[in-house]
């Protein structure tokens, strides 16, 4: 917590007061200082390593951690954590003694924005932009997980920072550094499969309940969880059960459901194989589920069970692409070039030995087909017995450690300076159009509750109360440069929304 309540306020309007002032002075020209110039003998400066401050300790955050303190070129520090739960910080506040703790971002930005370089964020969706934007303004570089942001306002400007800070930026979906990646490219331009003219996208997502109500019990708040810190951007709420650490990818105020945890990862490919850019149009179909005869059970707390949404793009060669995501158990048509007896996930998308099925893509071309884990990992072409004979050049250079390399890309480039490396998931080009295009999914999804209450004579049961949903199963036409649905104006509600009070708004 904050050592003293009177100060929270904030940054771009959510800091504490001095927090203000010196975010300003930052955004004209704040420059690093040295470490030796400000720790004296023993200090390493910044060009030879990297100093980090970790916003998040635990989950992913705890996978984030340790591969920047493992780079194999030990040229990455973890200077500082931070974490509003300390049962999820205990394990790392052990692992790095020397790193100074804090509970509240805002107070570690202002106290120790001259100690550090960088900063690496794995927490809720729903406070990502916000504590990335506040650290490009301090010019730190960002290591952001995935996806970016909660909406699609939040990506778009945080893109922009990027450039306008000129900060080396990555999302995390290290599935962008994988070889994989690099041999599907190398196919796609020999020509293997011919145009591409449709991709499926699927996910065992969610695993974590969805399609419920928020629960109306009030447990306490758990002594080691600091429940406003948590909360940040989002409305203020009562704490529930089995909402942290984990479980709050399932509620809209807070995560972005099956698309947000893994949409970068599945549509992550074909986005930066083929180039796409916003999609046109996006359509789908959600699972409901009943209370009762004809009465139909509304959460529009919480995503669906599953989720069926279709893409179109307008691919860079004028062809016209459909890309179809499906989650919550839904797959595409079981393929003939498979033996019957196999497992589909399994064999279009597990990693080999692993037996770890988080989703797939699955290529359609001219020619034929070519399948792949998330993340771009194990391509094979189908059928499968086409992997014994392939022979290829490699024409792109793979990536040091694979997926591990991702991580340890971004301190290399963060050290190196802006504009001197390339990194696989920049804001700019890539992942700030791949999240506003995941998000745009979500955005179709949550126009299925909007509703109006209706009285209509059923011929078995009656006049009955009901529902007239006016968004549900119709396309919504997408104008991505200036992020406006242009044939359904209600959907625009959830393009931005409106951050809680004191902890302002996203401004560059």
């Amino acid at each position: 917590m904050m050592e003293k309540a009177e100060e929270t306020t904030t940054t771009n309007g959510i800091s504490r007061a001095d927090f203000i002032k010196k975010a300003a002075i930052a955004t004209a020209g704040f420059y690093i200082v040295p470490r030796f110039v400000l720790g004296g003998k023993g200090y390493t400066a910044p060009s030879d390593k990297l100093y980090i401050a970790a916003i998040g300790c635990g989950g992913e955050a705890e996978n984030d951690i340790h591969h920047f303190a493992t780079a194999p070129k030990k040229n990455a520090v973890i200077a500082f954590l931070c974490d509003v739960d300390d049962r999820q910080a205990a394990p790392r506040r052990k692992e790095f003694p020397k790193a100074p703790f804090y509970h509240d971002w805002r107070e570690l930005f202002d106290k120790q924005h001259k100690n550090f370089d960088a900063v690496t964020v794995a927490i809720p969706d729903h406070n990502h932009a916000l504590v990335g934007l506040s650290a490009m303004q301090l010019k730190k570089h960002l290591y952001l997980q995935k996806p970016l942001t909660h909406d699609i306002y939040e990506a778009r400007i945080l893109t922009q920072a990027s450039e306008k800070y000129k900060v080396v930026t990555q999302m995390g979906d290290q599935g962008a550094s994988c070889d994989g990646m690099r041999t599907m490219r190398e196919w796609f331009e020999a020509g293997l499969i011919g145009d591409i003219e449709k991709v499926y996208c699927w996910t065992d997502r969610p695993v974590w309940p969805q399609g419920i109500a928020w629960p109306k019990t009030k447990p306490p708040i758990p002594k080691e969880l600091k429940w406003d810190l948590w909360l940040g951007t989002a409305k203020q709420t009562n704490y529930i059960d089995n909402l942290v650490p984990f479980n709050w990818r399932g509620w809209w105020e807070f995560g972005t459901g099956a698309l947000g945890d893994m949409g970068c990862h599945i549509m992550g490919p074909p986005f930066k194989l083929l180039g796409l850019g916003y999609p046109t149009e996006v359509s789908g179909s959600a699972s409901t589920v009943y209370q009762g005869i004809f009465k139909e059970g509304i959460y529009p707390e919480s995503g669906p069970v599953s989720s069926s949404i279709k893409f179109k793009f307008k691919q860079q060669n004028g062809n016209n692409l459909d890309l179809h995501w499906m989650d919550g158990g839904i797959t595409p048509e079981r393929l003939a070039e498979l033996d019957p007896a196999l497992n589909m996930n399994e064999a279009l998308g597990d990693f080999p030995g692993e037996n770890d099925f988080e989703g797939c893509t699955l290529f359609i071309g001219t020619k034929g087909k070519v399948s792949c884990g998330w993340g771009g990992s194990h391509p094979r072409l189908l059928p499968l017995a086409l992997n014994k004979d392939v022979h290829v050049p490699k024409k792109y250079a793979r990536v040091p450690g694979g997926m591990d390399g991702h991580w340890w890309q971004w301190v290399d480039a963060s050290i190196a300076g802006y504009g001197k490396m390339e990194v696989d998931s920049p804001f700019v080009g890539y992942a700030g159009p791949l999240t506003e295009t995941v998000l745009m999914g979500n955005l179709l999804l949550r126009t299925f509750n909007l509703r109006e209450k209706i009285k209509r004579n059923d011929p078995v049961y009656g006049n009955m109360e009901g529902y007239k949903f006016s968004g549900r199963y119709t396309g919504l036409t997408w104008d991505g440069e200036n992020m406006k649905v242009t044939n359904f104006e209600p959907a625009n509600q959830y393009i931005r929304r409106t951050y809680r009070q004191g902890w302002g708004e996203l401004k560059l």
